[in-house]
């Protein structure tokens, strides 16, 4: 069911390093023209590292791991679905394209063979979810995908405390790249301490493959905060989160439109400033993600 790019299939073959990219902030995380700029500039960023890039989407019902130019240019400049873990029959028995999510990223990417994934920021638990039940599908594919996810954490927008616990409960490792406090994606910190700290991609292999070892099939989780100098200024985030949620609730968003409606609204009223955040984060967890690959191939 799962096409693979011939240039993936040979690094797989060959045992060579691979990191997985979603395509939905490609599709639907960015705005137009400079979504292609970025997808072109993430995938040139991870081959300049030595490491083969592999970005995921459903293609006119395909799912496809790894795409051409010309593939990644349909998924910047077309209007697709965007497609999780429930929605991948629905598009290919449809036969239509759609633009994968975190959780259907790393799916179809540990479907195909690939064990490290770089993202911006998770998707968790909803504030408010004790009454809509509002759960980001990528905690749950993740207690049964052995995958690595590199991220910087998650969307200081979500109930971090209870992502964080529900992560535990499904048991999920979260491991702190060289910090010991949670990120929360535009923030390099939340104020929820973490058990684990990794120092180097060496440690993260090794805990990679000690879970293969145990025969578990849970994912990894890498916390990586955006730099202290390129994270988002602190009050400055406060205020606009603040604005956002204030107009939602004003609005009559309620629960799972919350989420996009926030988003939208900070990166329509931040000038931008939230948008340069997103792009440096995604690098900075890109170049993590490349040693952790190319740790992995080498213990491999």
């Amino acid at each position: 069911m799962v096409r693979v790019s011939e240039e993936v299939q040979d690094a797989l073959s060959q045992g060579g390093p691979i990191v997985a990219l979603e395509s939905t902030i490609i599709a639907h995380g960015l705005p137009r023209p400079d979504n292609l700029v970025a997808a072109r500039r993430f995938e040139d960023q991870i081959r300049a590292a030595g490491v083969t890039p592999a970005t995921v989407a459903v293609l006119d019902g395909v799912p496809t791991v790894g795409l051409s130019d010309s593939q990644v240019e349909r998924i910047a400049t077309e209007d697709i679905a965007k497609a999780s873990v429930r929605d991948l029959p629905i598009v290919i028995g449809k036969g239509i394209s759609g633009a994968t999510t975190v959780a259907s990223t790393a799916s179809l990417a540990s479907l195909a063979g690939v064990r490290v994934f770089a993202t911006g920021g998770l998707g968790g638990v909803h504030r408010g979810a004790h009454e809509t039940f509002d759960e980001s599908a990528d905690i749950s594919v993740l207690a049964t995908t052995p995958i690595t996810v590199v991220s910087a954490g998650v969307k200081s927008i979500l109930d971090i405390s209870a992502t964080l616990e529900r992560l535990e409960t499904l048991s999920v490792p979260v491991l702190g790249y060289r910090t010991d406090v949670f990120p929360a994606f535009w923030l390099s910190e939340s104020s929820y301490a973490l058990d684990w700290r990794v120092e180097d991609a060496t440690e993260v292999a090794a805990i990679m493959q000690a879970r293969d070892g145990l025969g578990y099939k849970h994912g990894l989780v890498v916390a990586n905060p955006v730099p202290r100098d390129q994270q988002w200024d602190p009050a400055t985030h406060d205020r606009m989160l603040e604005e956002a949620l204030t107009s939602a609730m004003g609005a009559g968003i309620r629960g799972k439109e919350v989420t996009p409606f926030v988003l939208s609204y900070i990166v329509e009223h931040s000038g931008g400033e939230s948008l340069g955040v997103n792009l440096d984060l995604v690098s900075n967890n890109i170049a993590v993600a490349t040693d952790i690959a190319k740790a992995w191939a080498a213990l491999s």
